[in-house]
């Protein structure tokens, strides 16, 4: 099973980049899309958005033009679920969940705190109360693929310039201890690290737009496929794909034994 994640950063954007053409070519059984800053009326049903042959599912932000997340599927979902329970969260469009069988492929936007205080403090709210969700669906015996933009750099080879953004939102001490528990205590697992234990400048996800940060590889590593520890030695293949732009950021490609 190939699952692809991907910050589109506006999916009508990223479908004039040519994202649906390439992934006619991919052989990918999901791809979850996050940031996509549409919802369905906006698609006016277009066969570009609605591909034949996959089962399409969103949840929208309220808000036009901002947040929002989905997920494509070869087959169609036993269930989808599109609510954590938090209302900040939910109105913002930040988790999409489809069940097949006893695995759970999700797509997730973790909030962004670069735009100042007021956004770094919802962020802090998200991680406070997503952490014990997280921790449930570790213990309750179904199988999770996590795919999004967590929005948050795990350590110092996930991004080119780890020094001066210790600062920074995405690379602030707290967040990395945060994400350290999550794949420590909470007990899951970063599924490009499982096979890519070191590497560093292929790992990146998201480059700026400022400068030349792509030409130069100044980049961050933020989009995950964090799965739970059932499935690490179910992980084939992991790459990012960077031989075409359709975003700010890469796809995240991971081929599973399932």
């Amino acid at each position: 099973m190939r699952v692809i994640t991907l910050n589109c950063n506006g999916l009508r954007s990223a479908a004039r980049k040519g994202l649906f053409g390439w992934l006619s070519k991919q052989s990918a059984d999901v791809l979850c899309l996050q940031e996509i800053k549409a919802q369905p009326v906006d698609l006016d049903g277009s066969a570009l958005y609605f591909p034949e042959g996959w089962s399409t599912q969103f949840n929208s932000a309220r808000k036009k033009g901002y947040a929002g997340v989905a997920l494509y599927s070869r087959r169609k979902p036993d269930r989808v679920l599109d609510t954590l329970g938090e209302k900040e969260f939910d109105e913002e469009g930040r988790y999409l969940e489809a069940r097949f069988g006893n695995v759970s492929m999700v797509s997730l936007y973790l909030p962004s705190g670069s735009a100042g205080p007021e956004r770094q403090a919802s962020k802090d709210r998200f991680l406070k109360f997503f952490l014990p969700l997280l921790k449930q669906w570790r213990t309750n015996g179904r199988d999770y693929v996590i795919c999004g933009d967590w929005n948050i750099a795990h350590k110092n080879i996930d991004l080119k310039n780890w020094r001066g953004n210790q600062k920074n939102s995405g690379f602030l001490p707290h967040e990395r201890v945060w994400l350290e528990g999550v794949l420590g205590e909470a007990g899951w697992v970063d599924g490009y690290r499982a096979l890519h234990p070191d590497t560093e400048g292929e790992a990146y996800t998201w480059w700026s737009n400022r400068g030349q940060a792509w030409a130069k590889n100044v980049g961050w590593r933020i989009d995950y496929q964090i799965v739970t520890p059932t499935l690490r030695n179910r992980i084939r293949k992991a790459t990012v794909y960077k031989a075409e732009r359709f975003s700010d950021h890469a796809p995240l490609v991971l081929d599973y034994d399932l």
